[in-house]
């Protein structure tokens, strides 16, 4: 099994077994686009796979190091190298609208937000898929009645189908976290325009979880919603107990409400 050189940089631990790397490479279906972003390449471990696929990678790294070594190492990234944070860049500015799936091994300090910035590009990304911290990966991927299920859960799942993959032990990484891993894929759904205000969705999926110990009649104080509505049976539940669709169902009666 081959080995990479590779260091520690933004909370990442680089991936060193080959297999998988492509397993995860090999996570995506490549339908609908023709375009890949990579994110957080580091060293270019899984990059070499992807670079194999019948597609468009792009990659999007921060260190100035993995930049250098990537440029000097990977050839076929010539012009596709983007030196800037995910988190704040416009990626228009080189995708310009087209649909583009999203990969990577992920660092674990920023990955919920890379997740959230995903939800932000939903139109343009069919398909994403990577490595986690394994909590956030399982948690990505829960069910309505686990105490794992929340903010994430519910958003993720309202515009994509979620399945979680296989965990990855701790041993293959350099240095080795503290933690298992966990690869996830996200296929968006074909209809993924859900029948709600979808930002007051995020409002109240977010509130709610805020204080998921209490009722939805407590928690969702803040919104000011009618004493009429408040009285609706749905209120009597924790936001663990509701399922996506009934978030949905929530968002359209708030909605209603006026809020």
């Amino acid at each position: 099994m081959e080995k990479v050189t590779a260091k520690k940089h933004l909370g990442q631990h680089f991936l060193k077994d080959e297999s998988i790397a492509k397993a995860i490479a090999d996570t995506l279906n490549f339908e609908g686009y023709n375009d890949i972003l990579e994110i957080g390449p580091g060293m270019g471990v899984l990059t070499k796979y992807l670079l194999d696929k019948p597609t468009n990678t792009y990659v999007i790294e921060i260190d100035t190091e993995s930049v250098a070594y990537l440029e000097n190492n990977y050839p076929k990234l010539h012009g596709k190298i983007i030196a800037k944070d995910f988190l704040k860049y416009n990626i228009n500015e080189v995708f310009e609208g087209r649909p583009f799936a999203i990969i990577g091994n992920f660092p674990y300090n920023i990955s919920t937000q890379i997740v959230f910035r995903m939800l932000e590009l939903r139109h343009q990304i069919p398909e994403f898929s990577g490595m986690f911290q394994k909590e956030v990966a399982q948690r990505i991927c829960e069910k309505k009645g686990s105490k794992a299920y929340g903010i994430l859960s519910v958003l993720a799942q309202a515009f994509y189908d979620a399945e979680y993959l296989f965990t990855v032990n701790e041993d293959v990484f350099i240095p080795p976290p503290k933690v298992k891993s966990g690869v996830l894929r996200l296929r968006r759904k074909e209809n993924f325009t859900l029948e709600c205000n979808e930002k007051l969705l995020f409002t109240v999926v977010k509130t709610a979880f805020q204080q998921r110990r209490k009722t939805l009649r407590n928690s969702l104080k803040t919104l000011n919603l009618s004493n009429n509505l408040r009285e609706d049976s749905i209120f009597d539940l924790r936001p663990e107990q509701l399922s996506v669709e009934q978030f949905i169902g929530l968002t359209q009666k708030i909605e209603a409400d006026g809020v």
